[in-house]
């Protein structure tokens, strides 16, 4: 059992715990200097991973993609005038990421001008693995500003404050419009933020933002969040079809969802910091209870590989899993629940000290499910007051609907919903 004392200094932990947006500094480079870079490691610099992940499709990229290495979660204001510049804020966002996520050279520039590009990522810009999702929020919607109010997506609301969460002075919560930003190396990631901050001025204004990274699994499987266990052992199968047309994908005509919205997915962002102070000083038969796995292997209590199934049916009781671990609560892997998986696609983040010298590390919570009501919220209701709860703090974060794909060059983001 935990200590009394240790809790009530959780309590004043979480009173005391503030959550800071981190800036960042960019370096410019003479021409000089970018020429030698450019001829002495043109090679390295352009490539970067090598990957290119196909932009066009009835889906975004970034949902059922594998996590890449690096991840931005952005929120924006849209400040567009009217409908009109609402369009061409998206068609904007549409050629921009096709081609930061194609790569190529970039548009030569007379002295004179200002550079087409950044210039950090060299003279030749790498695909690098790099996805660009965007998202709408339920704010868009209004019938004030864009006359959206009769086309939102039917589940799309805005993220409410749940029983554990520590949000009452948050300032990194909803928005307009979302982006995920993930590629194979942090520089491209920020690099392609920057390009689109810049080619969308005077339209949209970001609101929070947060930065995230996929560790490499140690030894092997799945990656680790800060607190040592593996995250996400349990996602959906996303290569069968009928799984994500079940559990990902929003079809418009059914279920009250507009025609437009087929091919979307609901995304969830949940901003949650980890106490990790506190839980160092926790057993490790405590941590693992809480868990419902073994932090060195995976493996759920009654098994011996991450991959194994639990066998809930047969502990009623709770007498391997306890009934209130965490793996348990968010999916009893019973017919009535399987409906309510969500996919997982979650980011470490680190963020440096906070005002009382505490380490800000936790996770970048991200889902994609087709039913943000059915799915993440249901599972969250059954996580209220698990014990893990002394030990997290969610503080910020938002609902937000992900577009449909860019099916073909003469499309655009959010063609269907602002169709005429």
């Amino acid at each position: 059992m935990s200590d009394p004392q240790l809790s009530l200094g959780r309590r004043g932990f979480l009173q005391r715990a503030t959550a800071g947006m981190v800036g960042a500094a960019a370096l410019g480079a003479t021409a000089a200097d970018s020429a030698r870079a450019a001829s002495s490691s043109a090679s390295v610099s352009s490539s970067g991973s090598g990957r290119v992940i196909p932009f066009e499709g009835p889906h975004q990229s970034g949902i059922l993609t594998p996590p890449q290495a690096a991840a931005s979660f952005v929120s924006f204001d849209v400040i567009a005038p009217d409908r009109a510049a609402l369009r061409e804020l998206f068609a904007v966002l549409t050629d921009r990421v096709r081609l930061l996520t194609a790569g190529g050279s970039v548009a030569a520039t007379d002295l004179a001008s200002a550079p087409a590009d950044s210039g950090t990522l060299g003279p030749v810009l790498p695909a690098d693995g790099l996805t660009v999702t965007v998202g709408v929020g339920a704010s868009l919607f209004d019938e004030q500003r864009y006359g959206l109010a009769s086309r939102r997506p039917a589940k799309l609301t805005a993220m409410p404050v749940f029983p554990d969460d520590d949000m009452a002075h948050s300032t990194e919560l909803h928005g307009d419009l979302s982006l995920q930003l993930c590629a194979d190396s942090r520089d491209t990631v920020a690099h392609a933020l920057r390009d689109i901050a810049k080619h969308t001025r005077g339209a949209i204004q970001a609101r929070w933002k947060i930065d995230g990274t996929h560790s490499a699994p140690r030894p092997s499987g799945t990656p680790r969040n800060h607190l040592g266990f593996k995250d996400g052992i349990a996602n959906p199968d996303t290569t069968s079809g009928a799984v994500t047309d079940a559990l990902v994908w929003t079809h418009g005509g059914r279920d009250g969802e507009p025609a437009w919205t087929e091919g979307g997915s609901y995304q969830v962002i949940r901003i949650i910091r980890m106490l990790v102070e506190f839980w160092d000083r926790v057993s490790l038969d405590e941590q693992e209870r809480m868990i419902g796995r073994r932090r060195d292997s995976g493996a759920p209590l009654d098994g011996s590989a991450e991959t194994d199934i639990p066998g809930y049916k047969a502990d009623p009781a709770g007498l391997f899993t306890p009934m209130d671990a965490h793996i348990r609560l968010a999916n009893p892997r019973t017919p009535a629940t399987a409906s309510q998986q969500i996919l997982r696609r979650g980011y470490n983040y680190e963020r440096g000290l906070d005002t009382d010298g505490n380490l800000d590390l936790g996770l970048v919570f991200c889902c994609y499910q087709q039913d943000v009501s059915r799915q993440f919220a249901a599972v969250q209701s059954r996580l209220a007051g698990e014990p893990l709860v002394d030990y997290v703090s969610p503080t910020g974060g938002g609902y937000f609907f992900a577009l449909p794909g860019v099916r073909n060059p003469h499309d655009t983001f959010a063609s269907g919903l602002l169709a005429e």
